[in-house]
């Protein structure tokens, strides 16, 4: 008989927290207008968005003019890759081979330059280094992955960047963008610390709403826009605000990045408890990505000689829901570009399993949750 719902695919979606859909629903009904209109009712509604950016700005570490309000983390990637690329369309543009497709589609438009991983899913910074020339005009890493967890060095990275920039005889510009989608819950995202340009938020992945998102675009950086029309959002991101999408990013944000220590803390010995858990009873299994420098609710782990969709069935069957990779790629039967990047076979691939844990998640679901997974992989 299915037990109660236990839902491990948190880097797929979260929950929007009920202090984030409080704060939105005025915008649905009594504070409806349309900022860019005259009269004090819409003005109001205006001063109401200038706040929300101002309190997401204030934890990149940045100035409010600098918040681009997007529909999500796949259009704020295009519009970073995009927005530089289209204005530099001889340049060349370096990523790492397991970026989300969000920013490998667009930036294999281009010259695109592929930098190298290691089996633990970390990025060779002497590799990507090897790979920026005079004609790169954009480096885009992503901050933490969404399938195996591992968190890049980014600020390592910015050093690179840095460097190079100041040794390139070309005026060609050089800017550093991260996909910070998967890392606002846990990670500090205060651009001038990492060293970024550009860094991309998603509100789905933070307890907010869906189709809500940030581009933090640096005051030095200029965008050629996707979107044309008024001019909303610095000229580049045309069309009537989605006030209370924005207003509710900025809420989730504000929460997740004030219990991120605490949650974290929590979520590590979560996960520690799930990986002995999985040394026990699957002793076979091994564990993708780094353990070191890895998002503390990702657990992304091979059985050899399994079949992961057949697995995902008969969990979902148990009331256990997980992923065998990113969402945004789910129904694509080739094995996951990040697993190959790290040097994963196609058959240990299709063997890899990724939970993922969120508020709610408590010692006892993972319990269940191996043991469930070591009845049907035995």
């Amino acid at each position: 008989m299915r037990d109660s719902i236990i839902y491990l695919d948190y880097a797929a979606a979260t929950p929007v927290d009920e202090r984030v859909l409080s704060a939105m629903r005025p915008y649905f009904s009594e504070k409806f207008y349309n900022p860019s209109a005259t009269y004090p009712a819409a003005k109001s509604v205006a001063r109401d968005l200038a706040e929300a950016r101002g309190k997401v700005a204030y934890w990149l570490g940045a100035r409010p003019m600098e918040i681009i309000f997007t529909a999500g983390g796949t259009e704020g990637n295009n519009l970073a890759i995009q927005g530089i690329m289209r204005q530099y369309p001889d340049a060349n543009v370096v990523v790492s081979a397991i970026e989300h497709e969000s920013v490998l589609a667009p930036a294999q438009q281009y010259n695109c330059r592929i930098a190298p991983v290691g089996k633990d899913g970390s990025v060779d910074a002497a590799k990507l280094a090897g790979l920026i020339d005079e004609n790169t005009t954009l480096v885009s890493v992503m901050y933490a992955n969404n399938e195996v967890g591992t968190v890049q060095s980014i600020r390592e990275i910015a050093q690179i960047i840095r460097a190079k920039r100041a040794q390139r005889a070309t005026k060609l510009p050089l800017y550093f963008h991260t996909d910070a989608c998967q890392a606002a819950n846990y990670l500090d995202l205060h651009a001038s610390r990492l060293g970024v340009d550009m860094m991309t938020l998603n509100g789905g992945k933070m307890y907010g709403p869906k189709q809500s998102g940030v581009l933090f675009v640096h005051s030095s950086v200029e965008l050629e826009p996707l979107i044309l029309g008024g001019g909303q959002e610095r000229n580049v991101r045309s069309g009537t605000e989605n006030i209370a999408a924005s207003i509710g990013l900025a809420v989730a944000l504000d929460v997740v990045q004030t219990m991120r220590h605490e949650e974290s803390r929590r979520l590590q010995e979560l996960q520690k408890y799930f990986l002995e858990q999985l040394a026990t009873k699957l002793p076979n299994s091994f564990i993708n990505g780094s353990r070191k420098k890895r998002l503390p609710n990702n657990v992304h782990v091979t059985i050899p000689g399994a079949d992961n969709e057949r697995l995902l069935v008969e969990l979902d069957e148990a009331g256990i829901m997980a992923a065998a990779g990113s969402a945004c790629s789910a129904s694509d039967e080739e094995p996951s570009h990040v697993l190959r990047a790290m040097g994963l076979s196609d058959k240990d691939a299709q063997g890899s399993l990724r939970f993922t844990m969120g508020r709610s998640t408590d010692k006892q679901m993972i319990e269940r949750t191996v043991n469930v997974l070591a009845h049907f992989a035995a």
